[in-house]
């Protein structure tokens, strides 16, 4: 064989295999199995096993220490406007995936194959086996003992409270009580924002600490994934000052933003949705 004939061979060769590559990658994104949560395991796995995750988690605390130990500076409160001066600190947390790890009901639905439900979810809590997120209760309990009120405000359901506040303080959280453990009332209306406004009421917040954007404020509720993008620029320098955020990639409102918050898709029609939102090269 002719060099030339060689060099021409091998390419048509390379171009076919490189075809039925892309061919099996495009293929890919729409053999879906129906229902597999196997895209979850990835996720759990980092904020089991990581030390990147523990590593972050304590990042974020200590950078709430930096700015709690700002903010109890005398000079500081020099700055504030008179009418804000007196008035007694907060600091408002979310509970699940910031001060609660849940990663081990999700491990049980990924290997089980089943989807997020209520059921279980209350099970899981019922057992108060939730460990702490790395960092917070050294955090919370320092805040606590210089004087700031912890405002514990959840999306986990009011019958969910018992069991809640025996997880926290099982695992270090002492002052959780009913007094300053928020759950939501109504399982339809998920906005903190109204429970917010009655700690800003009282207190100045000093602090607002969670996994998710809709935990810090309602400009980035309910908002497509460009919207998300847009008020986060929008906010840029509140975050490590006035929010500080956890990592969580095993739920949240970025997926339902990927969804476009549609209600009643199939796993299928979720998973198609999720490869179809892919950033390719």
């Amino acid at each position: 064989m002719s060099k030339k004939s060689y060099l021409l061979g091998s390419g048509f060769v390379l171009t076919a295999l490189f075809s039925i590559y892309f061919a099996a990658a495009s293929g890919a994104q729409q053999a879906v199995p129906a229902h597999s949560y196997d895209y979850q395991i990835g996720a759990i796995l980092y904020q089991q096993k990581s030390g990147e995750y523990r590593a972050l988690a304590y990042q974020a605390y200590n950078l709430a220490r930096l700015r709690l130990d700002e903010d109890l500076d005398k000079k500081n409160v020099k700055r504030l406007p008179k009418a804000e001066r007196k008035r007694p600190r907060a600091i408002v947390v979310d509970i699940d995936e910031t001060i609660l790890d849940n990663s081990p009901s999700n491990a049980y639905m990924a290997k089980n194959n089943l989807p997020f439900n209520v059921k279980d979810w209350y099970a899981w809590g019922e057992m108060r086996k939730a460990k702490p997120v790395p960092g917070s209760v050294d955090f919370l309990n320092y805040a606590v003992s210089k004087g700031v009120k912890i405002f514990y405000i959840s999306n986990r359901d009011e019958p969910q409270k018992q069991a809640t506040i025996d997880n926290l303080r099982s695992v270090g959280f002492k002052d959780a009580s009913l007094e300053n453990v928020w759950l939501r009332q109504v399982p339809t209306v998920s906005t903190k924002e109204p429970r917010r406004i009655a700690v800003a009421d009282i207190y100045r917040i000093v602090l607002l600490m969670g996994d998710n954007l809709d935990d810090f404020s309602d400009a980035f509720e309910g908002k497509s994934m460009a919207e998300r993008f847009a008020a986060v620029d929008k906010n840029r320098d509140l975050f490590g000052k006035r929010f500080i955020v956890l990592p969580n990639a095993m739920y949240g409102t970025w997926e339902n933003a990927i969804y476009e918050y549609k209600h009643g898709l199939s796993e299928q029609q979720k998973a198609e949705i999720r490869a179809n939102a892919l950033e390719l090269p």
